[in-house]
């Protein structure tokens, strides 16, 4: 007897809304890997909402001291009046590390944004044309690529900030010297897709109908090349926020009076350890681990997912009841997915 086999996921949700990236994954994974997924997407939602929501959440500003009572006082433990605590310098913990959530993602929006336009494009167009282009964008993504990253971010720190230590003026430095980092990684792989896509029938045929370089380029090959970037995204999100926290350790970060920053807290707070101060270095430290943890738990579980080999057990239900399919099964794609894939 034949059992017709029924997709456990509505079919309301094989709309727009089921092929989003994200909720795409989700649907589809199973056990431990929706468990990771959900949990980085959690706490990646809280740690977006904070950045959003700072000057609500934040009982001071970044760079305040004193209140109607008074100067807060350096170095004062946690209690009522600041429950986490406040620095050295005098400013409230508790507020700098929910202001630092809202440095952290303008950071992380800006350079990876901008290193993902400039990625895609230069890889679009050095994979698609080649000739003594593509080798000369070869080299130059390369010797950046090889280049010791923080220290290349350190130098272009210094470079475009000149000094300067305005919010905006310190945001785009951190940005800008961590986009240039990345550049080369969007590039590389943009340009490896480009080259196996232009090769496909399909660029062939546009080819053949006349149809213009640029309309090919950015209609036909950049809609199948760039399906990998959302997990590109994710973990280069976590770096980010670890490069731009080893900036503000180092001392080339942004200044504590134009923006609350947590690698800069952290470097105050060395000297407060040894003396038993824990407060000013926990509450910072815990941020930079909770957050790029919550990111590099949505990456590595998109990057899971994107390779069926690596995917679990999924459940099907039919009409009499429900079958479990086998772990072979589960690692080939199955018809819809791959008509999905294809829209």
């Amino acid at each position: 007897m034949t059992t017709e086999l029924v997709a456990s996921v509505p079919p309301t949700s094989r709309g727009l809304w089921g092929r989003l990236p994200v909720l795409k994954q989700l649907r589809q994974s199973v056990g431990l890997q929706r468990g990771m997924l959900v949990a980085g997407l959690v706490i990646v939602a809280i740690f977006v909402l904070v950045a959003i929501f700072a000057p609500v959440i934040a009982p001071y500003g970044f760079a305040q001291l004193r209140d109607a009572q008074g100067p807060f006082g350096a170095q004062q433990p946690p209690s009522a009046a600041h429950i986490m605590g406040t620095t050295v310098g005098g400013y409230d913990v508790y507020s700098r590390v929910i202001w630092g959530a809202q440095t952290a993602v303008l950071v992380i929006v800006i350079a990876v944004v901008f290193s993902i336009f400039a990625g895609i494009f230069l890889g679009l167009v050095s994979g698609y044309i080649g000739g003594w282009l593509d080798r000369v964008l070869v080299v130059i993504g390369d010797a950046v690529y090889a280049f010791p990253s923080l220290l290349l971010a350190i130098v272009l720190s210094i470079v475009i900030s000149g000094g300067q230590s305005s919010l905006w003026g310190g945001i785009f430095a951190a940005a800008l010297s961590i986009t240039v980092v990345y550049i080369p990684q969007y590039y590389r792989v943009i340009r490896a897709e480009t080259i196996r896509i232009k090769a496909e029938p399909y660029v062939e045929s546009a080819k053949m109908l006349g149809a213009s370089t640029p309309r090919i380029m950015f209609r036909h090959v950049l809609r199948n090349a760039t399906r990998t970037l959302p997990i590109i995204f994710t973990l280069n999100s976590s770096e980010a926020i670890l490069t731009l926290a080893g900036l503000g350790f180092l001392g080339f970060g942004i200044e504590p009076t134009a923006a609350a920053e947590w690698g800069y807290d952290l470097n105050k707070a060395l000297s407060d350890v040894t003396s038993g101060i824990w407060w000013t270095a926990l509450f910072p430290g815990l941020a930079i681990v909770l957050s790029v943890l919550g990111i590099t738990l949505v990456g590595e579980s998109l990057n899971d997912l994107a390779d069926p080999r690596l995917r679990g057990r999924k459940r099907v239900k039919a009409k009499s009841g429900t079958m479990s399919l086998t772990s072979v099964d589960a690692a080939l794609p199955s018809d819809e997915e791959i008509l999905e894939e294809n829209r």
